[in-house]
């Protein structure tokens, strides 16, 4: 099953494009998982196993912050229409609402001068204090700023700091005993950059928002493995049952498949890039040290590729192309199933 995937994966490892790679291709009938290569080159080779856990970056996004908005948003906690300056006065701009946020469609310039200099109070004083332009509402530009809006509000709303919401509403009802922020044996962690300020991070968050932010930061942080991403991901081909619970609605994770972005020439869901096929839309997200998650719905089948792509070294423009045709080659060995 998916042999032209994973020669594809293979050839990505052999190639040194990219030190190794944990998989699993889910269908309605089993899981298929594997693992190509190694979890670190420098400074010494070790080797990937059950337990080697991977900076997922943008994934956190996916697995807590956004599954915490759809909570909120389907106990009519929140209308996703609503500016964010009406739950989070603190954000002064009151033309951003929270369908721009989740569809990356804010207009909302993440530049901040200094950013990598300020500490976690003053990058959370920068955030709040950035505006939308007139591209608001009109065009999808993916940042990381309006996850960490959205983070702030849910602190807001949970009087408590992201990570312990994120572990009490998500990590423990899906059973994901393995995920974690801090607190995990560092040399279980697949390392990601070589770094001239930080040297070689491993069991670190690799993103500098996040590194800072640390437990107000909802764009990134977590780490996790295999088994337990795969966990996240069955709920979602569950159609947001856990066993016999109801985690999310099934009306909620369906309405997923819709673009949320008023007919935006890209197609985005709530928080979900969207991948348009013949049959239907795809939920897919990526994270930028080397991890995605893709998930059909409709065929209950999803694909799982975690790697540290960034490690030594980040060549980013090289490695979308190649996630980019192995994508593509994942598609085709669907549709010929």
């Amino acid at each position: 099953m998916f042999e032209q995937t994973i020669c594809y994966m293979e050839q990505l490892v052999n190639q040194k494009k990219i030190p190794g790679i944990s998989y699993a291709f889910l269908t309605s009938k089993e899981i298929v998982k594997g693992k190509i290569g190694v979890k670190q080159q420098i400074p010494k080779v070790e080797e990937i196993d059950e337990s080697t856990l991977y900076d997922m970056a943008s994934l956190t996004k996916m697995i807590c912050t956004n599954t915490i908005m759809l909570k909120l948003i389907e106990s009519n906690k929140l209308s996703i229409d609503q500016p964010l300056n009406y739950y989070l006065p603190e954000f002064k701009d009151k033309q951003v609402t929270i369908r721009h946020l989740l569809t990356h469609t804010s207009g909302i310039n993440p530049y901040i001068k200094n950013r990598n200099d300020l500490n976690k109070k003053d990058l959370k004083q920068a955030i709040l204090k950035l505006h939308s332009d007139e591209t608001r509402g009109s065009s999808v530009k993916y940042t990381d700023t309006g996850t960490i809006l959205l983070g702030f509000l849910i602190e807001k709303i949970y009087e408590k700091n992201l990570h312990d919401v994120f572990q009490k509403e998500v990590l423990t009802p899906l059973k994901m005993t393995d995920s974690f922020f801090t607190g995990f044996d560092k040399e279980r962690a697949a390392p990601t950059e070589l770094t001239t300020t930080r040297g070689l991070i491993k069991g670190e968050v690799h993103d500098p928002k996040a590194f800072v932010l640390k437990e107000h930061c909802g764009s990134a942080g977590l780490f996790s493995t295999l088994d337990d991403t795969i966990k996240f991901t069955q709920m979602m081909l569950n159609k947001g049952k856990v066993a016999h619970d109801v985690f999310l609605n099934e009306k909620t994770i369906l309405s997923l498949e819709q673009d949320y972005t008023n007919g935006n020439s890209k197609a985005r869901s709530l928080g979900w890039d969207l991948i348009e096929t013949n049959q239907n839309n795809l939920l897919y997200h990526t994270g930028y040290t080397g991890t995605f998650i893709m998930i059909d719905l409709k065929k209950q089948e999803a694909f799982i590729f975690l790697s540290n792509r960034v490690h030594p070294t980040d060549n980013r423009e090289e490695y979308i192309e190649l996630r980019n045709h192995l994508i593509e080659i994942y598609l085709n060995e669907t549709t010929k199933r």
